[in-house]
């Protein structure tokens, strides 16, 4: 079919997640998952769950989910937004608050899906490029503009700003909404969520897939003024009340109440992320600093592609991007201990062969 209407939907690049193996004897460490399971309450809540629940309509403001989110955090309901997983909360604050004629700011190496919803939601955008080192200069972002975005942690780089950083960029960009998009927070980097309170344009995104092991539940969330959080609401029910299902309700907040399940499952994440640091360092590989449950790390006898397709066939699966600048790199979630173990013995045994 050739239509005029469809030009622009065929004009878009869309994301492509990472790989998901249908089978059980593939070491998975392409998609940034968790490798711990869910808190046990969690578990409880599955187990307990009334089936005939899910005939009728979840909660559409997910009220306990909400107050859970809003009390670990010293927050109002009010300041909470909850969403399918925080890539669906992020494409709404995209349509919510990115509407002027000037760009929004994000930086060039990051989330595949911001260009996306550019060219989806037809947003002008512009690239401030990374340093050498893969770096963000807050200067960059000293210019007009319609919205800046900012992962913190970045990704694939796992790189980290810190809080002054954030201050400083906000304390220069007050007229327009900054999105700090924080899915990588919990393994390292520092929160911006206190800042809140002090900037009435900061909206800051969390994901329960990563630190709280709730990929397959999808909850999201936005946390900001009562404003923002307000405008984002006006947003969803205009077409989509019920973005949170009720198991993923029960879960969610099950998840939250489990400070102690979280603390642990996060310190083992950044115990193996220093030990596999250290391990392909010795085999090696030039690897970035990480405040993240991945690395991102080259060696300078291959090449990425390589590297990730050699892995791929000794049932090792990690990412590999094909862009500019990081074309040599692969980026490795961090499994668990034994995982991690797996793969220094198949990078060992790959450098063996050259």
């Amino acid at each position: 079919m050739d239509k005029p209407f469809l030009d622009k939907l065929r004009k878009i690049d869309p994301y492509v997640p990472g790989e998901q193996p249908k089978t059980d004897n593939i070491i998975k460490l392409n998609a940034n998952e968790n490798p711990y399971p869910p808190a046990p309450g969690v578990t409880e809540v599955l187990r307990t769950f009334d089936a005939a629940k899910l005939a009728i309509y979840p909660d559409a403001n997910a009220k306990a989910l909400k107050t859970a989110i809003a009390e670990r955090f010293d927050l109002q309901p009010s300041q909470v937004f909850l969403g399918n997983g925080s890539d669906d909360v992020l494409a709404l604050a995209f349509q919510s608050f990115f509407c002027s004629d000037k760009p929004i700011l994000y930086p060039d190496i990051t989330y595949s899906f911001y260009p996306v919803w550019c060219d989806l939601f037809r947003i002008p955008y512009e690239n401030m490029p990374l340093d050498e080192d893969f770096c963000v200069n807050v200067r960059d972002y000293d210019k007009p503009n319609g919205g800046i975005v900012l992962p913190n942690p970045n990704a694939p780089t796992g790189r980290g700003v810190t809080l002054e950083f954030l201050e400083d960029l906000l304390q220069h960009n007050q007229d327009c909404v900054v999105i700090i998009d924080e899915a990588y927070v919990d393994f390292g980097a520092e929160s911006c969520v206190p800042m809140i309170y002090r900037y009435d344009n900061l909206l800051v995104t969390q994901t329960m897939s990563k630190s709280r092991s709730l990929a397959g539940g999808r909850v999201g969330y936005a946390l900001g003024s009562p404003e923002l959080i307000a405008d984002l609401n006006r947003v969803k029910y205009s077409f989509h009340p019920y973005n949170v299902n009720r198991l993923s309700i029960a879960a969610g907040a099950a998840a939250v109440a489990d400070e102690a399940y979280f603390a642990a499952c996060t310190a083992a994440i950044r115990q193996t992320r220093a030990w596999t640091v250290g391990e392909l360092e010795n085999l090696g590989f030039t690897v970035l600093p990480s405040q993240a449950n991945f690395v991102f790390a080259r060696h300078s006898q291959l090449p990425g592609e390589t590297l990730y397709r050699k892995l791929k066939e000794n049932g090792v699966l990690v990412r590999w991007f094909d862009a500019d600048r990081i074309r040599d790199y692969i980026r490795i979630t961090i499994g668990s201990m034994e995982q991690m173990e797996t793969l220094v013995e198949e990078l060992t045994a790959i450098l063996e062969e050259l």
